[in-house]
């Protein structure tokens, strides 16, 4: 099983998924919102939802049909700004 840190790191290490957690790093959002705002195809930005929330990196809520994701794992926000 791979340590805290590995998973975190595995989790930030594709562009796409750095650029989602970078954007929900200034609040919540609709994942209806990410595409546009990532500039990606709708289920490439859905594949990478699934695959940082199931690295503890965010966490979803429903809202009526609506799916709203934030960062939930402390630790992004300090990493991302120790590499500036």
């Amino acid at each position: 099983m791979a340590s805290g840190r590995t998973r975190l790191f595995k989790a930030l290490s594709d562009g796409t998924r750095l650029k989602i957690v970078e954007i929900l790093l200034k609040g919540e959002r609709c994942a209806c919102e990410l595409p546009k705002m990532v500039g990606k195809a709708q289920p490439t930005v859905s594949l990478q939802l699934k695959k940082l929330v199931k690295a503890g990196v965010l966490k979803c809520r429903k809202d009526g049909a609506k799916s709203i994701y934030r960062v939930s794992e402390p630790n992004v926000k300090k990493m991302l700004e120790l590499v500036g």
